[in-house]
């Protein structure tokens, strides 16, 4: 399972961890994802998806789902958001 966030695309980044000596050595920055079911009211369904901590506030400041959905942009969706996003616009539509 991939490290990323279905709704805003986060994936890990890298850097470095350093030493009080300054010795570098590899390490990731993990996302902070989580396991949450939402509801789409208008499409009358749920779904689990893996997001990060700042999807699920994104979420909450656009009042539902479905109003995240719509104004979010492709790029950043998962495949399968993606096609949610699609059956979305065109059941308002």
């Amino acid at each position: 399972m991939t490290k990323k966030c279905e709704l805003t695309g986060k994936m890990p980044l890298k850097g470095h961890n350093v030493s009080h000596a300054n010795n570098k050595t590899k390490r990731r920055f993990l996302p902070n994802l989580k396991k949450v079911k939402f509801k789409s009211e208008l499409l009358k369904k749920s779904m689990k998806l893996t997001v990060s901590n700042a999807g699920v506030r994104s979420v909450d400041k656009k009042g539902s789902f479905d109003n995240f959905l719509k104004s979010a942009k492709a790029r950043d969706l998962s495949l399968r958001l993606k096609k949610l996003k699609k059956s979305l616009l065109s059941k308002t539509a």
